[in-house]
């Protein structure tokens, strides 16, 4: 759709008109010049021979072309613009953590995928999150990997197909055999503290229990509830494994109810999608949108059709000047001879 910036400038478009018609002539004295071919002169040219003063007038063709040119400046000068169909951006309202065990009692092949066969807990798991990764359009999601030590792996981006990437990349023990989710949860809380959206959701998925962090993880669970950041904690260890293979349940579960969040657990991949699929519901996408129409500015157009069409009017008028100059060239001689 075609718009203009500044429309009340073509309110001065009577402008030279008025000038003109208010403006008092303009007078200028000049020498006469005498020829001999004077009579000739007058009916090539239409006009009658007179004294006194000499009005110029300008000729029907340049009145309107100064009248063509004025409207184009003026074209210009209102600024046209194209108005473009609406774009609409979604700007993500949540931050979305997962933090994800690699400790070496992930490699218990006790799992089985959607083709039958049995699987470690991290191929599990891998696979289940990166379909839930796939639905999180318009949220921006960050990844967390602990064993002996916690590592943030992806900080919050809204490049989902990195953060599934990096996460098919991870193997059992590459941060030791541990297990230290406490520390995790206090890494996660870091990562927060540099986000600006007010829902921040932690997933924590572990199967085991925390094996010496520095910061206890019902601790952690403090901090999280005290910054805003809901936990949800999903179990996929052996409830009845001992040491330090034993799943601390009764940890999960109150990290999860201090913070607000959920807690889960799966003892295999259809009941890890479900849970997933539950996480969808409690923490549905939340996205705020923004939308703007881009503008093209198309001044120039008239700018350079006004400076065109001066153009080939002067050298219209330069062509014909030319040719009445070899005529009366021709001219002069004749009139001599007579």
């Amino acid at each position: 759709m075609l718009i203009f910036a500044h429309p009340w400038l073509f309110l001065l478009l009577p402008l030279p008109w008025l000038i003109c018609h208010f403006s008092p002539d303009h007078h200028e004295r000049k020498a006469a010049v005498r020829v001999p071919f004077l009579q000739r002169l007058s009916r090539l040219s239409g006009q009658q021979v007179g004294s006194g003063v000499a009005l110029a007038r300008r000729p029907l063709s340049q009145w309107l072309v100064l009248t063509v040119a004025w409207l184009l400046v003026l074209t210009a000068m209102a600024r046209p613009q194209w108005l473009e169909e609406p774009v609409i951006n979604e700007i993500p309202m949540r931050d979305l953590l997962v933090a994800v065990d690699l400790s070496g009692s992930m490699e218990a092949q006790d799992f089985t995928d959607a083709d039958g066969n049995t699987v470690d807990r991290l191929t599990a798991v891998k696979q289940v999150l990166d379909a839930f990764f796939a639905r999180r359009d318009g949220d921006r999601v960050g990844l967390i990997l602990f064993g002996s030590a916690a590592f943030v792996q992806v900080p919050f981006t809204d490049d989902l197909d990195v953060v599934r990437e990096l996460l098919d990349e991870a193997q059992i023990q590459m941060l030791g055999p541990r297990t230290m989710l406490g520390d995790a949860m206090g890494l996660a809380i870091n990562l927060f503290e540099r986000s600006d959206v007010d829902e921040r959701v932690l997933i924590v998925l572990t199967d085991g229990n925390d094996t010496g962090s520095l910061v206890p993880p019902e601790r952690a669970a403090e901090i999280a509830r005290d910054n805003g950041v809901v936990v949800h904690t999903v179990a996929i260890g052996n409830p009845a494994a001992v040491g330090e293979q034993a799943l601390d349940e009764k940890t999960l579960k109150n990290i999860a109810q201090m913070t607000g969040g959920g807690y889960f657990h799966a003892n295999d991949t259809e009941e890890l999608e479900s849970i997933y699929g539950h996480l969808d519901e409690i923490n549905p996408r939340q996205v705020e949108t923004q939308s703007y129409r881009p503008l093209t500015d198309l001044y120039d157009w008239p700018l350079a059709a006004a400076v065109l069409l001066t153009l080939l009017y002067i050298m219209m008028l330069e062509i014909r000047l030319r040719y009445v100059s070899r005529q009366l060239d021709k001219l002069a001689p004749t009139e001599q001879a007579g």
